[in-house]
């Protein structure tokens, strides 16, 4: 069996690779994707594990194992960074580290989950909604600032007939009406192309019935449904919530020693893109759920109301694992006289 510790980096990867069986050790750097792909089909048919840390642009890289029936281990790079004594660090060495914990066994402690080839495609979905969602709005902000420059206030609002006929009236220099006319053409595109991708998600969310579940907590729709059941996976790999809740970075940052407690701000070491959805949730969730109303008005009027969206956010999360974890809908949750987050 051959076992390679895999140092990856975008342009090339260094590789520290040994067979248990004749013991032949070797240490190769292998440009991408050419190099490393005829590398790699060369050992077809072989048993073939390779160890590498978590990191981004590797997609190619995993298809090609997958369809070489290659095992591949995905390691926290916290936890192996950690495991490196020396202050030396090039990358050879850390191929050679990497290779020694897969070796020793340590490695296998060190491992992350990784979702599967669809669960991936479908979270650029999501992502891409996302960003459409974002680019929409600097455009529309860039249309507010024209109308204000030129006199037309927030009443009637910008995006209200009459005050759509009221800013295509305005008579503008011409660098000024083609900015207008531009982001005009630009806001219809993006409008359109985001009701298509509104249109996928919806059909996604009913196929799955986890996410239907979730969808009936108010304040929770098909996009940050999907987005939390993709990004928490299996939420049977959480023994409590307080691990959801480190996992997707709503937990504060400590640095207490000494006999003294310091917490910081949230740590946000989890994925942005779903912490951003539930802050976004958390913000409708409390006009219209009691509970999270309440929580919210008393942290608001203690703190700030930024920290208690936060706060509403990590106890929506947990809700929401609790829920998927018992497969139970809102109702039945409030039913069960759960007390989660």
């Amino acid at each position: 069996m051959w076992i390679i510790g895999c140092d990856y980096h975008p342009r090339f990867q260094q590789i520290a690779m040994v067979n248990t069986e004749g013991g032949e050790l070797e240490q190769r750097r292998l440009e991408h994707p050419q190099e490393a792909e005829q590398f790699y089909r060369g050992l077809r048919g072989q048993k073939v594990r390779v160890g590498m840390e978590a990191s981004g642009h590797a997609r190619w890289f995993e298809r090609l194992l997958g369809e070489l029936e290659f095992e591949m281990w995905v390691g926290h790079p916290g936890a192996v960074r950690a495991a490196a004594p020396r202050k030396q660090k090039t990358d050879a060495r850390d191929a050679e580290h990497l290779l020694q914990l897969l070796l020793s066994g340590q490695f296998e402690q060190m491992r992350v989950w990784v979702p599967t080839a669809e669960q991936r495609d479908l979270r650029q979905l999501v992502l891409h909604r996302h960003r459409l969602v974002q680019m929409r709005t600097r455009v529309k902000n860039q249309l507010r600032s024209v109308a204000l420059n030129e006199g037309v206030g927030r009443k009637p609002g910008l995006w209200s007939r009459k005050g759509q006929e009221q800013f295509l009236g305005l008579e503008l220099p011409p660098w000024t009406e083609r900015r207008r006319q531009d982001n005009l053409e630009l806001l219809a595109e993006l409008e359109q192309r985001s009701v298509l991708l509104d249109q996928a998600v919806g059909e996604q969310a009913r196929q799955r019935a986890e996410v239907a579940r979730l969808m009936s907590h108010p304040g929770v729709g098909p996009v940050t449904a999907l987005g939390f059941v993709l990004t928490i996976g299996d939420p049977r790999r959480f023994a409590c919530g307080k691990q959801v809740a480190s996992y997707l970075g709503l937990i504060p940052a400590e640095y207490s020693s000494g006999g003294r407690q310091r917490l910081g701000h949230i740590s946000k070491q989890g994925n942005g893109l779903l912490r951003s959805l539930l802050v976004e949730a958390a913000h409708v969730a409390v006009r219209v759920e009691p509970d999270l109303g309440r929580y919210y008005r008393r942290l608001a009027m203690k703190k700030h109301r930024s920290l208690a969206a936060v706060a509403v956010a990590r106890k929506l999360a947990l809700r929401l694992w609790w829920m998927w974890r018992r497969e139970q809908n809102y109702a039945q949750w409030r039913a069960s006289g759960s007390h989660a987050g």
